[in-house]
């Protein structure tokens, strides 16, 4: 009696690229685990290998026909080093993407941290030549938040003139800072009030 022996790597891959999906199944069983170990050495990381040897199988399907591999060990033994490879640079790709994206995002901030303490320090200076009455009505308003109610009440004034108070600060501030888009902020606090 002849003992049966398992077929070559040879015959497998005519298999193969006959569409023999028990050649796949064959092939998958005889390597599965030696590819598993090789990706698993190398990344360290256990979900990752079991990925890196699916899609080394899905691409050995996948080019099937196109292939002429003589040691198929060998070859996706090869494939599974060469993935792992590739996801590595991906990765430190990545990192480096996030790196840079991290430093210009604090880069960013802190030019706009600078940017707000120059205007704050310009608007300021500009409060500063305002008459007194006109500079306490503005800081009341600004820097405590009182609403217009309130300021006319503790200066002991009348609403409108605590307004008008307000208002021509607002307006020395636009003429001297000449942005339009600060005036439009100043002026929405003006209104929110």
């Amino acid at each position: 009696m002849k003992e049966r022996r398992p077929p070559s790597d040879a015959d497998i891959m005519l298999s193969l690229r006959r569409d023999n999906g028990h050649a796949f199944a064959e092939i998958y069983n005889r390597y599965w685990k030696t590819l598993l170990a090789i990706a698993y050495h190398h990344c360290r990381d256990k979900t990752l290998a079991e990925e890196i040897v699916q899609e080394v199988f899905i691409g050995l399907w996948n080019r099937r026909h196109k292939k002429d591999i003589d040691n198929i060990e060998a070859y996706l033994a090869t494939a599974v080093r060469l993935s792992v490879f590739k996801q590595y640079l991906r990765q430190k790709r990545r990192t480096a993407i996030i790196e840079q994206t991290t430093a210009t995002i604090v880069s960013t901030q802190e030019e706009e941290k600078i940017y707000t303490r120059l205007l704050q320090q310009q608007i300021n200076s500009i409060v500063e030549t305002l008459p007194s009455q006109c500079r306490l009505v503005f800081r009341l308003s600004r820097t405590e938040g009182l609403t217009i109610p309130e300021i006319a009440n503790q200066l002991g004034i009348a609403g409108k003139t605590a307004e008008a108070h307000l208002t021509k600060a607002l307006k020395v501030l636009k003429l001297k800072l000449d942005r339009p888009c600060l005036w439009l902020l100043l002026l929405a606090q003006f209104f929110i009030q």
